[in-house]
């Protein structure tokens, strides 16, 4: 079992939070759906599918923050790692 070092760990957790951030933006930017003349505002499944489609948006909005605290972290991780090997051979990175 091979195990990764700190550095690369904090470069594959500041990717992911990248790709998530990334997915999540594109969820958030996708434009609703416009209601179809056939389809009454009052209609309840039309009200029901703007409720689901606005809960989609907060899922979306609450996963672009988890992935910016991930990649806020994963650079803290990087910078840890970066300081440790300075310090082990005694120059400052």
């Amino acid at each position: 079992m091979q195990i990764q070092s700190a550095y690369s760990s904090g470069v594959q957790g500041l990717q992911s939070a990248q790709q998530g951030i990334a997915q999540a933006t594109t969820a958030v930017a996708t434009p609703d759906p416009k209601p179809t003349a056939a389809q009454s505002t009052q209609d309840t499944v039309t009200l029901s599918s703007r409720a689901v489609e606005q809960t989609d948006k907060n899922a979306a909005l609450v996963s672009a923050v988890e992935s910016q605290q991930q990649g806020e972290a994963s650079v803290r991780v990087i910078e840890a790692a970066s300081e440790t090997v300075g310090s082990i051979i005694n120059i400052e990175v």
